[in-house]
């Protein structure tokens, strides 16, 4: 009998690709969805009316599920209004918690759920290194929707749910998310290092991503683990590597600070800040990346 998973978030750049290797590897999917013109019914691939902010969800999404895995939330990439910051914020609780409650009232017999968190939570650092257990006390904007988002998955120990929360770094993909946005302008010959350029990023292969989540659905692993690559780069070697895929030249001096600032407001944080995060946890547990290094990674994207 094939296992059902649940997924949310289904429809974004990392549930698009999770739903493909779900399938491929011959698990059922279940999704929830906020748009009803969203809805599919086939066999092993059925769509479900949520909306969080609402407290509304069709429980029959639940029906023979052992795993969710939440990807739910409003994006990060949007100007950081006060209406915006809350939804940002409220979308990922709510939802985690929607989840929750219909679980519990219901008595569904979850085994495992596997949410989405981000690198986000670590404070901006070019000196440090970030483990998982780092512990701090920043409390900007990123870091307060990060621990609202992984604080929102823990009442799901007292059902007996294993929980895993993946925080995840700069997700690389070909049509979707950051690549597009530095290698466009990199085509355009109009592409530069963003602040000073030293500043870390740690990214991820989308295919290393979804093969993490299906690793940890597999291997029932419980905790927190980076989902990010084991090498880091600073952000003006990054834009460099891909104007070298892409057989471009840099021009352009770096966009200066203020002027990211004032264009993107407070936003500007997920360009400036410096993130230099490990990913041995995850591999001292067995997983193995197929891009290890950003070259190859780009190699094969770009």
């Amino acid at each position: 009998m094939s296992t059902t998973v649940l997924i949310t978030g289904a429809t974004g750049l990392v549930g698009k690709a999770l739903v493909k290797r779900c399938l491929s590897q011959g698990f059922k999917v279940h999704y929830l969805t906020t748009r009803k013109s969203k809805i599919t019914l086939q066999e092993n691939y059925k769509g479900f009316y949520w909306n969080p902010q609402l407290d509304s969800i069709d429980i029959s999404c639940f029906e023979g599920v052992d795993i969710v895995i939440n990807l739910a939330g409003s994006s990060i990439a949007q100007r950081w209004t006060k209406a915006s910051k809350s939804l940002i914020l409220s979308s990922r609780k709510k939802a985690l918690e929607l989840l929750h409650s219909s679980i519990e009232t219901h008595n569904f017999r979850v085994k495992h759920i596997i949410s989405a968190s981000a690198i986000g939570v670590y404070p901006d650092s070019k000196t440090r290194y970030y483990e998982e257990d780092f512990q701090g006390t920043d409390v900007s904007f990123l870091r307060t929707v990060v621990r609202s988002w992984e604080g929102a998955l823990k009442p799901f120990k007292s059902l007996g749910i294993k929980t895993t929360a993946l925080r995840i770094g700069i997700v690389l993909d070909t049509h979707e998310g950051a690549l597009p946005k530095i290698s466009g302008p990199i085509k355009a010959y109009i592409g530069s290092a963003l602040g000073s350029g030293e500043q870390w990023q740690s990214w991820i292969h989308i295919d290393d991503l979804v093969r993490m989540f299906m690793f940890v659905l597999e291997t029932k692993l419980e905790g927190v683990f980076n989902a990010v690559a084991p090498n880091p780069v600073q952000q003006k070697d990054f834009v460099q590597s891909v104007a070298n895929v892409l057989e471009r030249p840099i021009f352009f001096p770096k966009v200066p600070e203020f002027l990211l600032n004032f264009t993107l407001g407070e936003m500007s944080a997920i360009a400036l800040e410096s993130q230099r995060v490990s990913a041995q946890k995850i591999q001292d547990l067995g997983f193995k990346y197929n891009f290890h290094e950003l070259d190859a990674a780009l190699d094969d994207l770009l």
